[in-house]
């Protein structure tokens, strides 16, 4: 969990952190995460949540910060998480006593004590079943933004109420990571935003509103759990009386809808119409700006968090870093340098060679193993070192663009 604080000029002023396996080792996580024993299902203690928050406003408190200057809060969770209310916890949340950490007095709140997180991938047969209910995987693309998958909301309500239908039947609100961090200030139930919303299978893209077809095909009495959307930019009231009490914050602080965190990286990136932002990590990600989106079987659509009129593109490829480091180690002895001086001795184009290189399965394709093409577009087993080099490099960028034009990026000539 992270904290920063900024003044009118955008000057950070403050900064601080939390991390959940070393400040709060009581809850016994890896990574901030449980990996369930079927490897497939992973979630985190929603209480460590809470606490981490009481956490680093105390250290904050601590250090003197002024808290009566904020004017406004708002924040960024981990996308597709998703947090279960208890009924009658709403009264709670609004009666929260600031002579106790909120984590002790939310500790019986939560129907579900694990939120599925979006590293959880054990819901393949509740996205078969959600794209069967609306007629297909493109339809629900086209509607929702994205085909089903494992991660996103709907299909992770979807198992809930198939397993535990008496959880669910006592479940009066479901927020995603966001929004439940938005209430926890709020001191009622925030409203999901229309950015972050766009990653459950849930909302229809075009009319930012639930997808009946959807909902039903999830679980029954939805909508109500839901509540209704809101544009990621809206003020959704002052802070808690609990902050003003315990901290001091000032009663005219708002707070401001939270997102997720991929949203909130275009935001934050101050991305226009025609820009892409990527990330080499790990996965490479990319996104950008969208005027007339295509939704399509892979990569994502969502509304964008900054005009709700527009949209921005997610495209995730799973083999990022770690293949351009196996090239590196294989073709140039482990170093950059010298795999940048290859890359720089071959020309554009490559001469017509021609690589795609996924050492595991890709979800931008569904594609696995080294493919080589020479300039007659023949297979071949193997390039020469530096021509190995730029066609990783050349091959993994073609690759986003064509991906970002299949949903309707327009390169700019």
């Amino acid at each position: 969990l992270k904290v920063i604080a900024i003044d009118e000029q955008l000057r950070v002023i403050y900064e601080d952190n939390v991390h959940f396996d070393k400040d709060l080792p009581e809850f016994k996580t890896q990574g901030g995460v449980y990996i369930h024993s079927d490897r497939l299902t992973v979630t985190s203690p929603v209480l460590m949540w809470v606490k981490a928050l009481d956490m680093i406003l105390e250290k904050m408190k601590s250090s003197g910060f002024n808290f009566s200057q904020v004017r406004a809060l708002s924040g960024a969770g981990q996308q597709h998480g998703s947090v279960y209310w208890k009924k009658g916890s709403i009264q709670i949340l609004k009666n929260a006593t600031s002579e106790l950490p909120l984590h002790q007095s939310l500790k019986g709140c939560f129907s579900v004590s694990d939120s599925p997180i979006w590293m959880d991938s054990s819901t393949a047969s509740q996205c078969r079943a959600l794209e069967k209910a609306v007629g297909g995987a493109q339809h629900l693309a086209s509607v929702t933004g994205s085909r089903a998958y494992e991660r996103f909301t709907g299909n992770q309500i979807a198992k809930i109420y198939s397993q535990n239908p008496e959880v669910y039947k006592q479940t009066e609100r479901i927020s995603l990571v966001s929004s439940f961090a938005a209430s926890l200030f709020l001191g009622t139930y925030a409203p999901i935003d229309y950015s972050d919303g766009s990653g459950m299978n849930l909302l229809q893209i075009w009319e930012k509103a639930w997808s009946k077809s959807c909902l039903d095909a999830c679980a029954p009495g939805l909508e109500e759990r839901l509540g209704c959307p809101v544009p990621s930019h809206s003020v959704l009231g002052p802070i808690s009386p609990y902050y003003t009490q315990r901290y001091g914050f000032s009663p005219d602080c708002k707070i401001v809808a939270f997102t997720g965190d991929n949203p909130a990286s275009l935001a934050g990136m101050r991305l226009q119409e025609g820009d892409i932002a990527i990330s080499l990590g790990t996965s490479d990600t990319l996104f950008l700006w969208i005027q007339e989106p295509t939704p399509a079987l892979e990569g994502h659509i969502l509304c964008n968090p900054v005009d709700s009129q527009t949209y921005m593109a997610l495209l995730c490829f799973k083999n990022g870093s770690l293949m351009r480091e196996r090239i590196r180690d294989d073709c140039s002895s482990g170093s950059w340098d010298e795999f940048s001086k290859a890359l720089s001795s071959t020309v554009a184009g490559n001469n017509g060679n021609l690589g795609f290189y996924f050492d595991v399965m890709e979800i931008t394709p569904e594609a696995v193993g080294i493919h080589r093409f020479n300039r007659d577009n023949q297979k071949v087993s193997s390039f020469p070192k530096e021509v190995e080099i730029r066609a990783l490099i050349e091959g993994q960028f073609m690759a986003k663009r064509i991906h970002a034009e299949r949903l309707g990026y327009k390169v700019r000539k």
